[in-house]
Formats: C-alpha cells, sequence, structure tokens
C-alpha cells in the first residue's frame, strides 16, 4: 500500500511545483516585458504572483536567473517552430526556395505564435523586443538562442537569391529583424499615426504583409547592385 501513495504524493508534489514555476515565470514576464530587467524585482514578481519573495529565492539565484528563465522558455519554441518550418520549406521546394517564401516560413510561423498563443507570447514579444535592443547584455540572448534558426534563414535566402552580394542579404535579415521587433514591441505609435487605420495588436494584418514588403526590398536591393555593376 505505501508502494502505491509514494509515487502519488512525489507526483502531485511535481505538479505543484510545476504550477508555481508557470505561475512565477507568467508574472516575471508581464512585469519585465514592460520595465524591464532593472525596473523589476524579485519582490516584485513575488507581489505579482501572491507569494512570500522567499519562494523565488528558492527556485532562483538571482533575479538576472529568473529572467534568462522567463526568456528562454519561449524562445526554444519560436526557434525550434521557425527552424522545422524553414527545413520544411528547403525540403518542398527540393532546395529552390524564393525569397518570399523563405521569408514567409520564417515570419509567419512566429506571428502566428503571437496570433494564437494570448497574452503570454504578446508579453514574450515584448520582452523580446527589449532584448534585442539592450546591447549590454540582450545580444548574448538573442545569440544564444536564435543564431542557429536566422543562420537557417540566411542559407535559404544566399540559394535564392545567388548573384546577392552577401553584405547585402546580411543587411536585409538586419531589417527584417528590426521590423518584426517593433511589430513585437506593440508600441502603438502606428495606431496614432493612422488615426486608427492601422493597429499594432493586428499580427493577422501584419502577417499579410510583412513578408511580401520584406522581399520587394531584398530583390531591390540586390538587383541595384547587380545593374550598377553592369552599367
Amino acid at each position: 500500500m505505501s508502494e502505491s501513495v509514494k509515487p502519488r504524493r512525489s507526483t502531485k508534489k511535481a505538479e505543484q511545483r510545476a504550477y508555481s514555476m508557470e505561475q512565477i515565470l507568467d508574472a516575471a514576464e508581464e512585469l519585465f516585458s514592460k520595465h524591464g530587467l532593472y525596473g523589476v524585482t524579485l519582490k516584485d514578481v513575488a507581489q505579482q504572483v501572491g507569494v512570500h519573495h522567499t519562494l523565488l529565492n528558492y527556485y532562483f539565484a538571482d533575479k538576472k536567473t529568473l529572467f534568462d528563465a522567463v526568456f528562454a522558455r519561449r524562445a526554444v519554441v519560436t526557434a525550434e517552430r521557425r527552424m522545422r518550418a524553414l527545413d520544411e520549406y528547403d525540403a518542398a521546394t527540393q532546395g529552390k526556395p524564393t525569397v518570399e517564401g523563405a521569408l514567409h516560413a520564417f515570419l509567419d510561423t512566429d506571428l502566428d505564435l503571437y496570433i494564437q498563443g494570448g497574452p503570454g507570447w504578446k508579453n514574450y514579444g515584448a520582452l523580446g523586443a527589449l532584448v534585442s535592443n539592450t546591447p549590454e547584455w540582450g545580444a548574448e540572448l538573442m545569440d544564444e538562442h536564435f543564431d542557429p534558426v536566422v543562420l537557417r534563414l540566411i542559407g535559404l535566402l544566399k540559394k535564392a537569391l545567388p548573384d546577392c552580394a552577401e553584405e547585402d542579404i546580411f543587411w536585409g535579415y538586419h531589417f527584417v529583424t528590426g521590423a518584426l521587433m517593433v511589430t513585437l514591441a506593440r508600441t502603438g505609435r502606428i495606431d496614432k499615426l493612422s488615426g486608427g487605420v492601422c493597429k499594432s495588436e493586428d499580427f493577422v494584418a501584419i502577417k499579410q504583409r510583412m513578408a511580401r514588403f520584406m522581399a520587394a526590398g531584398f530583390l531591390e536591393i540586390c538587383n541595384a547592385r547587380t545593374k550598377g555593376a553592369d552599367t
């Protein structure tokens, strides 16, 4: 009898720990997305969850450890999904991708998470925008979690644009990721500028346009250099 009870207690304890951890990560994610790493304390997170701050000290050595855990939780999901989408697209096109097709695989897969994932994913998007624009410590996190999938995209773009200068492909990606980060930040600026015609929360509208717009930019800068070389 005792042997059958122990696993149940162990399972229940593990479930409670996992639930507590998710609550902490969700609360920290929301706070960090609004106030950044230095604008949040462990006590702030504990208060948001409704627990004593010593519980957070039990799980996390310090605030940066908590921040890294918050960022890594969803970074793994989006990186894996995009890598799979790029691999599947490459296979489907038999190694002959188009610029727009590669960008759709990279961008749409990510945007779907923010369309379908609820407030948590939108908080993570804002957090990602903040991290990507903080070179002191954010660049290292972006390198760690996203370099492989970015380089996979670059590889497809090189296949799609074999005559394009490598530097132009990297600059093109730079502009793509800049637009994506502004989008994920959801600042509301486009809402004001457009008088409400466009809304920064409208990821569906963004998905319908972004890959096509960026593909045209890639083609333009690559073609411009080719034309210049011919004259």
